[in-house]
């Protein structure tokens, strides 16, 4: 599943980032491989919106179909 998949409300941990060069960005924004993150919200036709401890990042949805997910309890 691809964080593009995520619905609004689920929680999910990354398992793989494809690119080396979006893992070093998420990196920076302290978003790892294995992190505990919960989608906030999806715009229709836009970014994904993920939240991890109270820091909000929007992620555009061409990235997001990048990035391998699995989904928590």
């Amino acid at each position: 599943m691809t964080l593009a998949e995520v619905k609004k409300g689920q929680k999910f941990s990354i398992n793989n980032i494809i690119d080396d060069n979006i893992r070093v960005q998420a990196l920076r924004l302290g978003i790892s491989e294995d992190a505990g993150l919960l989608c906030e919200e999806k715009i229709p036709g836009g970014p994904v919106i993920i939240k991890r401890n109270y820091q909000e990042i929007a992620i555009g949805r061409n990235l997001a179909k990048n990035i391998k997910v699995e989904l928590s309890q």
